[in-house]
């Protein structure tokens, strides 16, 4: 077998069972068998709710007496087990154990799925949730369901308004230590996130995924509706509410409402005339930034606009649209009263008033 040795023959009887698979200790309420009897009887506990082994610290109880000790070790600081390779120390040996296959690169778990290996076994079996679908750890509040019981901690300080992670700079207060860790880089100026293909630096992981589309072209969000395809989920999300008519955003001044928190904003600046881009050649100003970048194609001459029948540019999004409707035909805008189509909103309005009647030039 294997030619260990014992010093008592019940311990060698015992472990020959480890070889023959024999397992005669059986519970008489699920049927898991045992190779020990004393083996089912710590397993009996469970069923039985018996915990005999009291921590006399903080009376936390224990069905077998080694989690005691391991639990005890918590109010010692006692680490007995520590890493030969950077002398880390821990207080169990499993998580020693763990922690040296981050050294040896060891993950001996493995998905039967898609072959995906993992250092420890619990992150194996949250892993396979993805593939079954299944999420176990459910808010009591609103009944939203998670993969990772760290996903339901930190869901769960929405309802609390808990934001364990303070800014030592500013104070500011987050419910997730990697949101503070982005918001830190604000006041260390670090950017630690660098797109390979034009060097442009970002605080976040996700801002640079985002950012990289634009050169991939990648638009993985596609709309249900239109086919219509994003290259974020906000965006796909803000998008949705074109074809269901959600307007969430309110003027407080006039009521008139809103898809988009950033439109809301331009709108407010209407009511309170604030124009905060200005044009550095003629200091014009504006009280939106894209007003402001086409504006700047007047002095530059540029027209990045172009259409792909005839190659045409412009030098607005909107002109090339209509120019646009000269190739296919389509003519969007149609009178109420005759139903004569224009291919411009302009035309329409100056048509509507042969009808009116309105003289508005004096």
């Amino acid at each position: 077998m294997c030619y260990r040795t014992f010093s008592k023959k019940s311990t060698l009887i015992a472990h020959q069972r480890i070889h023959s698979g024999e397992r005669p200790y059986v519970c008489d309420v699920c049927n898991k068998a045992f190779i020990t009897n004393s083996t089912l009887i710590t397993h009996q506990r469970i069923h039985s709710g018996e915990r005999p082994y009291v921590c006399d610290a903080c009376n936390k109880a224990f069905i077998e007496n080694k989690a005691l000790i391991r639990h005890q070790r918590i109010h010692s600081g006692e680490r007995p087990y520590s890493c030969e390779v950077c002398n880390k120390a821990f207080n169990q040996q499993s998580s020693l154990i763990r922690h040296q296959r981050m050294h040896s690169g060891e993950r001996p778990y493995s998905c039967e799925v898609c072959n995906k290996a993992f250092s420890n076994k619990s992150n194996l079996v949250t892993h396979q949730h993805i593939h079954s679908g299944e999420r176990p750890y459910t808010c009591e509040v609103c009944k939203k369901a998670f993969i990772y019981k760290s996903q339901l901690i930190t869901h769960q300080r929405v309802h609390s308004g808990e934001r364990p992670f303070t800014c030592k700079a500013c104070n500011k207060a987050f419910s997730k230590q990697s949101s503070l860790i982005t918001h830190q880089y604000l006041h260390s100026g670090d950017s630690p996130y660098t797109c390979d293909v034009c060097n442009k630096a970002f605080i976040d992981k996700s801002s640079l995924m985002r950012h990289q589309r634009m050169h991939s072209g990648e638009r993985p969000y596609l709309c249900e509706m239109c086919n219509k395809a994003f290259t974020e989920k906000g965006s796909l999300v803000r998008h949705q509410r074109v074809h269901i008519g959600v307007r969430p955003r309110t003027c407080n001044v006039c009521n008139k409402a809103f898809s988009e928190k950033r439109i809301l904003i331009t709108h407010k600046r209407m009511h309170s005339g604030k124009r905060p881009y200005s044009c550095e050649v003629c200091n014009k100003a504006f009280s939106s930034k894209s007003n402001l970048i086409t504006h700047q194609h007047m002095h530059s001459g540029e027209r990045p606009y172009k259409c792909e029948v005839c190659f045409k540019s412009f030098s607005h999004h909107s002109h090339l649209i209509t120019h646009q409707c000269i190739h296919s035909g389509d003519c969007p805008y149609t009178c109420d009263v005759c139903n004569k189509a224009f291919i411009d909103k302009g035309s329409l309005v100056k048509h509507q008033r042969t009808h009116s009647g309105e003289r508005p030039y004096v």
